[in-house]
């Protein structure tokens, strides 16, 4: 039997306070992970490109979501987190998952655990990304994930292919943009995934993505809809003003828009 294409974290070491005993309360004591993962599809003509991997971000932003999200009395439950965030991503299809303490003993004590996709569900935790269309030069909007910039008003060339300028005048404008607002520029959908993991915001480049997906537009709103859809994400927001009407999401796409007024 052929075995899949695995990607594996090794060795990450990070200290939290673990244990369900009273001697272990109030003290962070060094844990080591080992994660591996079998992907569904394997990595043989991914053409170098990210957004057709399992990044290795996921890994490590699973242990850093399942750790922030309480505190742990058993590693066997941090581990059974650890699975469940992972296995949420649809290019992972099973996991071997081990913790180890390391400050307990002369040596390792832990778990490990193997769970394939479909035996654990989802978390969610990590799900909550909204686009927001940028008119406004002000401060981010609260919850922003993907923030796209308004189309630039530049001249253009008036020859050549007309989308694929209008999508580079886009990039243009989001290198601006995330200089402005000190933010990072994501041009792939991976890059925009992890920085959701980590709660922050990233100004979106549509180029990369979007040059040979002629479905996505070459306008703000159906930009928008089109990276909110791939997304899975729960809205988009506009931060223009109120006598701008808001445009309406495209057929058979259900998502709450909404109107940001970010503070001055």
């Amino acid at each position: 039997m052929e075995q899949p294409d695995r990607i594996f974290l090794r060795d990450h070491v990070i200290s939290a306070e673990i244990g369900a005993f009273q001697s272990e309360r109030g003290l962070e004591q060094r844990m080591r992970f080992n994660l591996t993962v079998d992907l569904r599809d394997s990595v043989e003509g991914v053409d170098d490109q990210v957004d057709r991997i399992l990044s290795y971000d996921v890994l490590t932003q699973a242990i850093d979501t399942a750790l922030a999200d309480r505190r742990y009395d058993l590693v066997e439950t941090l581990a059974e987190r650890i699975a469940a965030e992972v296995l949420a991503h649809p290019r992972a299809a099973r996991i071997d998952v081990s913790v180890e303490k390391l400050d307990r003993a002369p040596g390792a004590l832990g778990i490990r655990i193997i769970r394939d996709a479909g035996r654990v569900a989802a978390t969610g935790v990590s799900g909550q990304m909204r686009v927001v269309v940028w008119y406004s030069p002000t401060q981010i909007p609260e919850g922003a994930t993907a923030i796209l910039p308004s189309f630039p008003n530049l001249p253009l060339p008036t020859s050549g292919d007309r989308r694929r300028i209008r999508l580079l005048a886009y990039d243009q404008a989001a290198w601006s943009l995330a200089s402005d607002l000190n933010l990072e520029v994501a041009s792939t959908r991976t890059e925009i995934e992890a920085a959701s993991l980590q709660g922050r915001a990233v100004v979106w480049a549509p180029a990369r993505m979007c040059f040979d997906a002629p479905e996505a537009g070459d306008t703000d709103d159906t930009l928008a809809f089109w990276l909110a859809d791939r997304l899975g994400a729960t809205g988009v927001d506009f931060s223009m003003p109120e006598t701008h009407p808001l445009p309406a999401a495209p057929g058979g796409l259900t998502l709450p828009i909404g109107r940001l007024q970010p503070k001055v």
